[in-house]
């Protein structure tokens, strides 16, 4: 799937909060440091995981569903199998009618969950990841796709 930088970019500046659904509160697994690349970037994250639930991660209470999460969000992150994404799609319907955008992590991809989100105005992505694409397209992506924090001409 391919979309515009454009498309992305507006997402991206328009999402405040953000429900990540299958974070994990295991630093090196990909679903906590998207998440928490996010917060420092600025958005609320709220970490859903039913499995830890009642629990703290970047500072939020860890929900087991998105019915359980008491404020509103911008933008559901799936981090969970393909075949999940129906369930977590018309939770997310049912609990924000005025959702902005689901985003389905890479390797994440449900056409039939997308139709149905996008029916209801809804945005989707899947198979990206927000924090590639914020790194990409507001300039902190280099050389071997990490920023190295130096500014030289010279050749080392």
């Amino acid at each position: 799937m391919t979309y515009a930088d454009s498309f992305l970019k507006t997402i991206l500046e328009r999402t405040r909060t953000v429900a990540v659904v299958g974070v994990s509160a295991n630093p090196v697994r990909p679903s906590y440091f998207v998440a928490r690349y996010l917060g420092l970037k600025g958005y609320r994250v709220i970490p859903v995981n039913p499995g830890l639930a009642g629990q703290t991660l970047f500072g939020e209470t860890v929900y087991g569903t998105l019915a359980d999460v008491p404020d509103d969000v911008d933008m559901v992150d799936i981090f969970r199998r393909s075949d999940a994404v129906p369930a977590i799609v018309d939770e997310a319907l049912a609990r924000w009618p005025d959702l902005q955008t689901i985003w389905m992590q890479i390797g994440v991809e449900h056409a039939q969950a997308a139709e149905v989100a996008q029916a209801r105005g809804v945005d989707v992505l899947q198979n990206r990841c927000p924090k590639i694409e914020y790194q990409r397209l507001f300039g902190e992506l280099r050389m071997g796709g990490f920023n190295t924090g130096v500014i030289s001409s010279r050749l080392r």
